[in-house]
């Protein structure tokens, strides 16, 4: 559908944010007098202790409208890529941000200069602790202001890279239709990502990738200058800041050491694969495949079981799943479904995948495509838990001091997404229902393992093989990716699965890429996520209350430390292992009940 012909209900409503343009354009000019104020108060005098309270307070006040203008600005162009009011308004955005950005500049620069006894004074403030932390780490890796300054002004060019990325798969790519048992179907990135991956019809599914892989082989060369630039851009300002590597100067900004990094990857590289071929091996015997293929990968165990569902449905699963978690989480949740905060509509324009944006001291925005399939709840439940953490951590922060650790992210999402898969298990055993207890179990490995313990793992072991060579002074160019991914796959699947032509394209469809290294920290949430949901099935109020605490502190404590404030201690590789046992097995009582149900 076009973007006006979708119902009302369907879409966000960020007149939650400012009611009309006027209120957002009255914002912008408040942004930019308070900014024009603190250079005029500040800049020069932060040596004097009373200012330097007095700014910090004045410096959370411009980051919290500056917050409200951003989401609004750049929410509308990721539901409809073609409305030019938007896209006009986030360009303009772009540039006045990147504008006084630049004037702001100065004050991170004057405070690294500052004796370090009296910035640790100045977290006395605890509104501004996390960022005084931020600011003495950063004291090694500072360079002059003036080339600080020179960077926050070119913040929108520098996004360009991403920017370019998203263009050209919103607005350049229009696939053909297809032919596949006896008919034309439709096809679109949303189409193919969220219906045709999962399609239970062999022919429809291997012709629907291989339409999919041709068309977007076309703009492969573009789609890797774009990634190119952005790494060139990233190894160009580590090297400047005095980073060894680009993995190092990413790394930084997460609290979370090389060690954690690389174990992540690498154990799941080694210990999960057995696990994940003898999945793949069971769908071919389920499908009675000729062979196994990588478009055959996220077919459903039992896909006649469920059929479709809708919204109000999917509404259902995840308020019960969810229900667990107390009723001042759960009034969060009903507030998301009532009040508009999910943008769920498949339209033209409209980005793929899914996300939840939360501006500090409004709703959190969720932008995903309802298909009506299951894996459509585990979305859902998914992106509600990063909303339920923020809407939490923004009751109980200040803005500076509420972002996470990327590496501890999503863990509420993922937490979220099991704890309505052991609620739907729940139901199947009370119902001694061997087939729903099957589907569910398959819904949890093939959408929430899958998704994050393998399609994200998968691109943060070639996300980490591009940088080595980004380290050495070399670049990456469509051939060399494609060739880094292909060689990633077959790490992982081995012989169980073919790569058919187009499986080593798959580098280009995730914009992970663009925003440091996030694919890793999937896997790290979630192996956070596993644990917490089991002690949340056992333990029942007293956890979930802990949990709930922890999702008020935010960026209060590292990873580390919000994990095990959770009881879970991320600092052994005990966590991680034990989630790949318990992930080994559920595949083992998917073939075990298959095995009872004859089917393999």
């Amino acid at each position: 559908m076009k973007r006006n012909e979708v119902a009302l209900n369907q879409t966000w409503d960020i007149a939650h944010i400012y009611k009309t343009e006027e209120d957002y354009n009255n914002a912008l000019e408040k942004f930019k007098e308070l900014v024009d104020n603190f250079v005029n108060d500040y800049q020069g005098k932060l040596d004097d202790k009373n200012l330097l309270d007095k700014s910090l307070e004045d410096f959370i006040s411009i980051y919290e409208i500056l917050s409200k203008i951003n989401s609004y600005a750049t929410l509308p162009t990721n539901v409809d890529a073609f409305d030019e009011e938007y896209s006009e308004r986030e360009f303009q955005f772009y540039s006045l941000v990147s504008e006084y950005l630049s004037k702001l500049s100065f004050y991170t620069s004057e405070l690294i200069l500052l004796d370090e006894n009296l910035l640790k004074e100045a977290k006395s403030n605890k509104n501004a602790e996390v960022f005084i932390d931020e600011v003495l780490e950063q004291k090694a890796h500072a360079l002059h202001p003036e080339v600080e300054k020179a960077f926050a002004s070119l913040s929108a060019t520098l996004r360009f890279p991403y920017t370019l990325y998203n263009e050209t798969k919103a607005k350049d790519i229009d696939f053909p239709d297809f032919k596949a048992d006896g008919k034309d179907n439709k096809l679109s990135y949303n189409i193919f990502e969220g219906e045709i991956e999962y399609e239970k019809n062999t022919e429809i599914r291997r012709k629907g990738f291989r339409a999919f892989s041709d068309e977007i082989a076309k703009y492969q060369n573009t789609t890797a200058s774009a990634y190119n630039a952005q790494v060139q851009k990233e190894k160009t300002i580590s090297t400047l800041r005095g980073f060894e590597s680009v993995i190092d100067y990413l790394l930084s900004g997460q609290k979370v050491s090389r060690d954690l990094y690389n174990r992540q990857i690498d154990l799941i590289m080694e210990e999960l694969a057995p696990h994940l071929r003898k999945y793949a091996n069971i769908i071919k015997s389920i499908y009675k495949l000729d062979k196994m293929t990588y478009a055959d990968l996220k077919v459903e165990i039992d896909p006649s079981y469920s059929n479709k569902i809708s919204f109000d449905e999917a509404q259902k699963y995840v308020l019960d799943g969810l229900n667990i978690l107390g009723e001042d989480y759960l009034e969060i949740m009903k507030e998301a479904f009532n009040n508009r905060w999910i943008d769920y509509a498949n339209n033209e324009g409209k980005s793929t995948g899914a996300f939840c944006a939360s501006p500090y001291g409004t709703p959190s925005y969720i932008c995903m495509t309802f298909n009506g399939i299951m894996s459509d709840v585990m979305t859902l439940a998914h992106e509600l838990g990063h909303a339920g953490h923020f809407q939490l951590t923004h009751e109980n922060q200040s803005v500076l001091n509420s972002e996470p650790s990327m590496y501890f992210v999503e863990a509420p999402s993922t937490t979220n997404e099991l704890l309505v898969e052991n609620y739907l298990l729940e139901v199947a055993e009370k119902k001694n229902d061997k087939r729903m207890k099957r589907w569910v179990l398959s819904q949890m490995i093939s959408k929430t393992y899958y998704h994050n313990f393998v399609t994200h793992l998968l691109e943060a072991h070639y996300q980490r093989e591009v940088y080595k060579i980004i380290d050495k002074g070399g670049q990456v160019n469509a051939k060399i990716l494609s060739k880094l991914f292909k060689e990633t796959l077959e790490k992982f699947w081995g012989d169980s699965v073919e790569l058919t032509k187009g499986a080593e394209l798959t580098w280009m469809r995730q914009p992970h890429y663009y925003m440091g290294l996030y694919p890793y920290t999937y896997s790290a949430g979630l192996t956070i996520g596993t644990q917490v949901s089991r002690m949340i099935k056992q333990n029942g109020e007293e956890a979930a209350s802990k949990w709930i605490e922890v999702l008020k502190m935010g960026g209060t404590k590292s990873p580390e430390e919000l994990a095990k404030a959770a009881g879970v201690d991320v600092s052994t590789d005990n966590p991680l292992k034990e989630t790949i046992a318990y992930i080994g097995s559920l595949i083992d009582e998917i073939e075990e009940i298959s095995k009872e149900m004859e089917e393999i």
